[in-house]
């Protein structure tokens, strides 16, 4: 393909990215920086013939000019990173000089709002990512292995988790681990604890924050490795079955390694979309117990406004998703490299 025809076909596509993901980027980098402007006060005196009294007010026209001049705010660097809602370098090196023991120390970490999100995000992430992935690995190998007549009914109960809107299946999951609910009147039997909320646990509800994770992203895997499992050698697979291998040995030694290219791709979208936890916490009502960095920025926007540490909070946020990704994208670049 000449030169020429690839940057006509690439053009609009790098025009979009350009305006949807790279300036939005460059617009929250840049807003970070700049806190809200203080408000103008002035000191008045109210004279009354019992005396007077001074008070002080905001100046609204000359906090309006101000706003009129400077419209980004006033410039503050990196100190909103540094703050106690973030990076809290002054309160973490307090906590590390007072902690007589590792397990203080961590206790006195998760008193702080962005590391108490960070522990949520990541744990979220860690167990859902690998978990979601197997499971749609094993129900594709099962599906693939069904008679032709019964795969169509199976693959539409396997898609159900992403036919159904994720917020009804959360909340379906939410009234069945109520009290009265089916789920929550289980554990409370098998506890023997009639007082027994899943709700009211931060352990439990983050192990059903997990649960509902991987059960609602798991079809994503099984489509993806479904469609990859058509394209297995069939020959190669003959062959192998008649010197004697087993089906785990041919899904060991001829499927996953044919498959890895897919479960390097799913790893990346998986990754970026875990890191990003934010709908089940709000499905679920469960921000009292768990808290990941996109509902520290929703906070920070929908009720307080404070369009500064959400815009850090989300600059946090890309570099994180980018130091995460760098393992699997600096092996994926020496793989082509080498090839």
């Amino acid at each position: 393909m000449r030169h020429t025809v690839f940057l006509r076909f690439f053009l609009p596509t790098a025009l979009a990215m350009l305006t949807f993901i790279a300036l939005p980027i460059v617009s929250v980098l840049v807003q970070s920086v700049y806190a809200p402007h203080e408000r103008v006060v002035v000191e008045v005196e109210n004279c009354t013939p019992f005396g007077c009294v001074k008070s002080t007010v905001i100046d609204q026209e000359a906090t309006r000019k101000l706003q009129e001049e400077r419209p980004l705010g006033r410039f503050v660097g990196g100190d909103i990173y540094v703050d106690r809602s973030h990076l809290a370098f002054a309160e973490l090196g307090q906590a590390w000089n007072g902690a007589a023991t590792w397990h203080e120390f961590v206790r006195r970490l998760m008193t702080l709002p962005f590391y108490k999100a960070l522990a949520f995000t990541l744990t979220y992430m860690l167990f859902v990512t690998p978990l979601s992935i197997m499971l749609g690995f094993f129900v594709a190998l099962a599906v693939n292995a069904l008679p032709r007549l019964l795969r169509g009914p199976t693959i539409f109960f396997s898609l159900l988790p992403m036919i159904v809107t994720p917020l009804v299946g959360a909340l379906i999951l939410f009234w069945m681990v109520d009290s009265r609910g089916i789920i929550g009147s289980a554990v409370q039997w098998l506890a023997g604890d009639d007082d027994l909320s899943l709700k009211a646990s931060t352990p439990l509800t983050w192990i059903m924050l997990i649960v509902y994770g991987t059960w609602s992203t798991a079809p994503f895997a099984f489509v993806v490795y479904y469609a990859g499992l058509q394209t297995v050698p069939q020959d190669t697979l003959e062959s192998a079955m008649l010197d004697g291998a087993s089906r785990w040995h041919r899904i060991r030694y001829i499927v996953l390694p044919h498959l890895l290219p897919l479960t390097t791709f799913m790893f990346l979208i998986k990754i970026m979309d875990n890191f990003r936890v934010f709908e089940p916490i709000v499905s679920f009502n469960a921000s009292a117990h768990a808290q990941s960095l996109s509902y520290f920025i929703y906070s920070d926007l929908a009720e307080t406004r404070l369009l500064s540490s959400a815009a850090a909070t989300s600059v946090l946020t890309v570099g994180g998703v980018l130091v995460l990704l760098s393992p699997v994208l600096v092996r994926t670049w020496r793989q082509f490299g080498k090839a």
